[in-house]
């Protein structure tokens, strides 16, 4: 492979990521402070993972238990992470909305807010793409690829960037809902969350078995579209409920 592919990958994990960096993170200082600092956090989690494991490796290849019990305890980790990164996040928006009143500006609009949880929600799908992904392309810059006998029709590569692009979108709008869900004391978003979090992780497993890529990954896209179906849903019902709340505007 050349330069060209290694760019390439890297493009299809993070290409997404950085068109809506561009389009909406960009041009709000606090929004490009929150993904930065949740990119941080996450990666910082990640790395407390890896070393609290570390111990325990390599794990055998022919069993899939411990897998799923590594799977199982990251995202209880991150989820407890995720309920205090959101407990941080309404500290500070009780600051900026002091704040505000003291400067007599208005506070943060409902649609700040979403934006904040979605600038959250990136920075998390951030760190995993660069954690799990970008990490593992220095070779694919070299003169040649890689295959493993159980994906033995995709470059691991690019299974690795499509994988790391499904948990981008599951990551990023995962936070949207958990956020709301915190927020309007929803049970069934601060469940959902979890949920698919944990599902997602699962899936993965599927790539142990042999060519497990070929339905491991669309399962995965299956659930980061029902991820993202149900962030627009609840979104959309909420600008609704905002709007009526505000009464009727002139035109």
């Amino acid at each position: 492979m050349t330069v060209a592919a290694g760019i390439g990958y890297a493009l299809v994990a993070l290409g997404p990521s950085l068109s809506l960096f561009v389009s909406v993170i960009s041009r709000k200082p606090f929004l490009i402070l929150t993904l930065l600092s949740s990119t941080l956090v996450w990666l910082v989690s990640l790395i407390i993972l890896s070393g609290l494991w570390r111990p325990f490796l390599p794990l055998k290849a022919n069993v899939w238990w411990p897998y799923a019990l590594l799977v199982l305890s990251s995202v209880c980790f991150q989820e407890a992470l995720r309920f205090l990164f959101w407990k941080l996040y309404m500290r500070l928006e009780d600051v900026l909305d002091s704040f505000a009143d003291r400067i007599s500006r208005p506070r943060l609009f409902l649609t700040d807010k979403l934006q904040i949880a979605l600038a959250g929600g990136l920075g998390h799908g951030v760190a995993h793409a660069v954690f799990f992904c970008l990490s593992l392309l220095t070779p694919a810059f070299g003169p040649a690829t890689f295959y493993v006998d159980r994906c033995s029709k995709v470059p691991f590569f690019l299974v690795s960037a499509i994988i790391a692009l499904a948990f981008v979108m599951i990551h990023t709008f995962s936070m949207v809902i958990a956020f709301e869900g915190y927020a309007k004391g929803n049970k069934v978003d601060q469940v959902i969350v979890p949920v698919i979090h944990l599902s997602a992780g699962m899936l993965t497993l599927v790539n142990f078995a042999s060519e497990g890529c070929v339905i491991g990954v669309p399962l995965l896209y299956l659930v980061a579209s029902l991820t993202l179906l149900h962030c627009g849903k609840m979104v959309w019902q909420r600008l609704i409920e905002s709007r009526n709340q505000s009464g009727p505007t002139l035109r």
